[in-house]
């Protein structure tokens, strides 16, 4: 699980920024030059995107469908990695004469265009004032057009096959914003702050009424998915471990069975029912200690040799993002194994040992 989670969070990262800002209520809200000054001015800020977003129309020749229309700035290549991701043309959304577009990889298959297209794609939204005019519906709607310039791909389908990079100049006409008017801000916090410190610090700028997300709680529904199995993993693994103690109990029984003449000898030298109790409890400890420790040293071997060596394979190397099983060692992950096995083993020699009489 921990394999998988580094795995999306690198897929992620490389589109979403380090830090999110939308508002509490409403779609849209107003950034002036005076609220940006003062964001850039913070030593925690080391660039700001303005972004718009919204649902649109998109027609090519024959098919049409809606999409996700995210309008961009030109900070918005730089503070993310998405020339990265790039799988057909390049990332351009304006290339000072013609207004450009990258779209998912999976929405340019359902259009059935790509980088190298010369016919332009038209883009359609509902204007948002005026009367609706019932006699000519075409008149109800903005329309832009635009050029392909490349395909991305995220490998998550509300990505790939829904959303489509444009200039933030096309999206405020074909949505009747302002030029002040954003849907979202994206920043990028300079190195050596922290996500908390930044929040902090933008909070204090910006006041009451926005919603400031970082990486995880942008994608907080798949990052939750991924706990839960974690834990559900944990707890299946735990009552496997919890079955198999039973064999530590029943070895102990038998063991204390056969001393019977060694328990009666120890206790006419002296030796009171609680000491040979410990004696036991100990013992018994001591061979989940040993196995704790020698299923910990192979365990993080097999982890190692399939970081480096990638021994178990996905597939046949092209069905799948990666061509081998992802692993990640983590620190508290074996801190925890080992917690839960000693305690587990610590039971386990305590309820036979108990019952040892003289």
């Amino acid at each position: 699980m921990n394999g998988f989670g580094v795995m999306v969070e690198q897929l992620f990262s490389q589109f979403d920024p380090d830090l999110r800002i939308t508002a509490k209520a409403g779609k849209t809200f107003i950034i002036n030059d005076k609220q940006k000054d003062a964001l850039l001015g913070l030593p925690c800020v080391d660039m700001l995107s303005e972004s718009i977003q919204e649902t649109a129309l998109v027609y090519f020749e024959d098919k049409q469908m809606p999409v996700q229309l995210l309008g961009v700035d030109s900070v918005f290549g730089k503070m993310t990695g998405i020339e990265n991701i790039i799988t057909d043309g390049h990332y351009e959304v304006y290339d000072g004469a013609f207004d450009r577009a990258v779209l998912g990889q999976g929405l340019a298959w359902k259009l059935g265009i790509g980088a190298r297209f010369i016919h332009a794609l038209q883009v359609y939204a509902p204007k948002r004032e005026g009367k609706v005019n019932m006699l000519r519906p075409d008149a109800n709607f903005n329309q832009e057009a635009c050029f392909i310039a490349g395909t991305f791909a995220v490998n998550q389908q509300k990505y790939d096959d829904n959303l489509m990079l444009v200039d933030i100049g096309l999206t405020r006409r074909l949505l009747d914003y302002g030029e002040q008017e954003v849907s979202a801000l994206q920043v990028a916090i300079a190195e050596g702050y922290s996500i908390k410190h930044a929040k902090r610090e933008i909070a204090a700028v910006l006041g009451d009424g926005y919603v400031l997300q970082d990486r995880y709680e942008q994608q907080e529904d798949f990052f939750r998915i991924l706990r839960v199995e974690k834990l559900l993993t944990a707890l299946l693994l735990i009552f496997i471990l919890l079955i198999a103690t039973f064999n530590g109990i029943g070895s102990l029984s038998m063991l204390i069975i056969d001393k019977q003449q060694d328990i009666r000898t120890l206790s006419h030298l002296g030796a009171s029912d609680g000491m040979i109790r410990r004696v036991f409890m100990l013992e018994g400890w001591l061979v989940n200690t040993l196995g704790a420790i020698g299923g910990l040293l192979i365990g993080l071997t097999i982890c190692l040799l399939q970081e480096h060596f990638g021994l178990l394979k996905l597939g046949n190397g092209t069905e799948y993002v990666l061509n081998a099983y992802p692993v990640a060692v983590q620190a508290w992950d074996i801190v925890m194994v080992c917690m839960v096995v000693l305690a587990l083993g610590a039971i386990s020699s305590w309820i036979p040992a108990r019952k040892v009489k003289v």
